[in-house]
This record gives structure tokens, sequence and C-alpha cells, in this order.
């Protein structure tokens, strides 16, 4: 298989890594990007080294791809998946698909033009073996109807500095916080309560990542931590002085139709991190941890533990999710697989976020039908008419 890849940054080196392990013949033809920075790994990887091009439309164009990979700054992605569709490739995106409302139309548009199985996303929480026994246990009837959650990512300090650092500090290039790293959660539960957002609210700002917090001098602890995750693009030095106008902590509450409600905490300065969840229903709950890497559900019923289970020997990001991710993608794309989540989902899940963050700024709740009701015409009216 022959991809090539708009945007070579350290994430996307990672995926392509869980792609050869599924595809070892994989080839990796071209790549646009002025400053690659996962190019060492792929060169350590053994892999020959990609030729390079100035324009997405060329590179396409003299290598003719299997696969365009687009793991580019989150505000050009809608530039690049375009340019791969109307190439006639099919793309892998990273996650989030685009970065405000308004590009959420267009792709929208783009896919009543193109399909959406012209575009894949690298929402890989939904290929975790986690999800996976949530949604089992869900399917057996274990937790019944749901009527609320309570979930969380909470990210440790060199997590935290790395987005002071990288160019994910601006939201102009990644878009709003809870969109460009809680996407994958807001997905995730969605999909488990089955319904649309209904409304959101919420509340947030940078209280740890502040000036006013930078010690006279670094504690052996932050030296170590604040520093050891790489930034490529636009990196900078500064933790507490940084120049982004991303915050460092936030809550949100959606209310889903149908009445479930989730309340949502993440927080970038959490020294012992975890990214838990409580999925309550009128039978049971279930509750789960990704980085303590549990998994239990309790019966309403009769108060027994119905499940429980610990996950141990994941080689990959994502707590093993990569691998089985490229895994699938790769059987997607050379057979039948079926895939867990579509590029609609993916859009769904963000326009959420970008909703979450939108009533945090404008200290509001807001109704989400109106959004709806734009995103649903926008998926009927292809982008290419008028």
């Amino acid at each position: 298989m022959k991809i090539a890849v708009a945007g070579l940054g350290f994430r996307l080196a990672n995926v392509i890594a869980s792609f050869r392990k599924a595809c070892p013949e994989l080839e990796l033809v071209g790549v646009m990007d002025p400053q690659p920075a996962g190019l060492p790994a792929i060169r350590s990887s053994g892999m020959a080294e990609p030729r390079p091009f100035e324009t997405v439309e060329a590179m396409l164009a003299q290598t003719k791809p299997n696969l365009l990979m687009v793991g580019s700054p989150n505000l050009f992605h809608l530039e690049h998946i375009t340019t791969g569709l109307r190439a006639g490739v099919r793309v892998f995106t990273e996650k989030p698909v685009v970065i405000d409302e308004e590009q959420t139309m267009t792709m929208a548009r783009l896919l009543a033009e193109y399909g959406d199985e012209s575009v894949m996303v690298g929402l890989v929480l939904r290929y975790s073996d986690l999800y996976r026994d949530l949604r089992a246990a869900q399917a057996q009837g274990q937790i019944g109807t749901i009527t609320s959650i309570e979930a969380s990512e909470h990210i440790a300090p060199y997590h935290g500095a790395f987005f002071m650092r990288d160019w994910r500090r601006h939201t102009r290039y990644a878009g709003p916080f809870m969109l460009e790293k809680c996407c994958h959660d807001i997905d995730l539960y969605g999909s488990v309560v089955g319904t649309r957002a209904k409304a959101v609210a919420s509340f947030g700002g940078r209280k740890s990542f502040v000036a006013e917090n930078r010690p006279n001098q670094l504690s052996a602890f932050q030296q170590q931590e604040f520093y050891k995750k790489p930034s490529g693009w636009l990196d900078s030095d500064a933790v507490f002085e940084s120049d982004g106008d991303i915050i460092d902590y936030q809550t949100a509450i959606i209310e889903y139709e149908g009445g479930a409600t989730m309340s949502f905490h993440t927080n970038l300065n959490v020294p012992d991190q975890f990214r838990r969840f409580c999925v309550i229903g009128s039978k049971g709950m279930a509750e789960g941890d990704f980085i303590r890497n549990r998994f239990e559900v309790h019966s309403a019923v009769t108060g027994e533990k119905l499940v429980e289970r610990r996950y141990e020997g994941h080689e990959s990001d994502h707590y093993g999710a990569d691998d089985q991710m490229a895994s699938d993608i790769y059987r997607h794309l050379t057979g039948t697989a079926a895939l867990p989540v579509n590029i609609v989902a993916a859009l769904e899940a963000g326009l959420v976020a970008i909703k979450i963050d939108e009533a945090r700024l404008a200290r509001r709740t807001i109704e989400l039908a109106e959004t709806w009701q734009r995103f649903d015409d926008a998926l009927r009216t292809p982008l290419g008419t008028a």
C-alpha cells in the first residue's frame, strides 16, 4: 500500500508505525511538510525516506497513492482533505477534522459531494479494548437506559506543558482545547448515549500555567517533565508565560436528546493523571479508566459485580488502540471490514466541543437544535452546488 502524507508530525509518525505493523510492505511515497518533525522517526524505523513535495496537489499527481494521510495542524485539515478528494484519493485525517463551525459545515458539504466513506478519521479511542467492553456490556443489557455520565480527561503536567509550548497553544491553529484534546471523549460518550447533544454549558480558564505560578527555580520533577515531550512547528520554551490563548481547565455539562446528561472535566496539570468514566443506567453502572487500565460493571438489580477487567501489555499509544485502529483500517481498505466510527460522527463530536467552548466564552447555555439543522442541511448540499 502506498501512502502520501500532508503534515508529518510526531503524532502521524506514530500512526504510520502502527500501520506498518498491519501492512509491512507499506510504502511512504511522498510528504508535504516544510518542517517534518516526524521524519527522524521514519528514518530510524528503516523505511525509505519519502520524497518531499511543496504542495499536496503535486505530491498526489506524481505519486498516485492509495491513501492520503493528513496530520497537518488542524487549521489546514480542510484544505488538505479537499485536495485529496479532488484528486480521487481516499483520505485518513487526524482528529479533530476541522477547527470551527464554518469549517464543519464546509466539510459536511464536501461529504455530500464525495460520500462519507471517502474520509476516515483517527478517533482512536473507539478502537480501544475498554470502549469495546463498555459497548458489549451495554449491548448485553447490563447498564439499561443511560441516565447520566460522569467523565474526565485529566492530563499530566508534562503534557500540559507541551500544549503551552506547541502550536496547539493557539486556538487559531488548533481550535478550542475541548475540541483539540477532548473530542475523543465527547465522541465516545455521545455514542454510548446514542442521541445527539441537545444543550451545553461550560466554565473554565487558565490558572495553572500562568506567569505568577512560575517558580524562581523549577523543581527537579518540573525540569524533567516540562520538556520531555518534544514540540515541532512554532515550538517555544515558555510554559508559564505561553503566548497562546489555550486554557488549562474546563468543566462542561451536556444534556442529550431524550434527557440523559453528562458532566465532563478536563485539567492539564494533574500529576497522577487519569481518564475515567462512570456510565449510570436504569439497570446498572459501568466504570472505567483508560490510563489506570480497569473496567467494572455493577448491577443495580442484584448489587453484584458483573464484570471486572484489567488491561495490560499495550505496545502502542492510546492504550494499545493505535495498533488496533491501523489493523482495522487496513482491513477496511483491502476488504469489507466495517469501522467503529465514521467521519460524520467525528464532525458531530467536534460541533459539540465547539459549542461547549462557545458556551464557556458566552457564559450561557446553548441549545443546539439550530446547529444540527444547519449541519443536516449541509450534509444534503454538495459543495459544488450553488
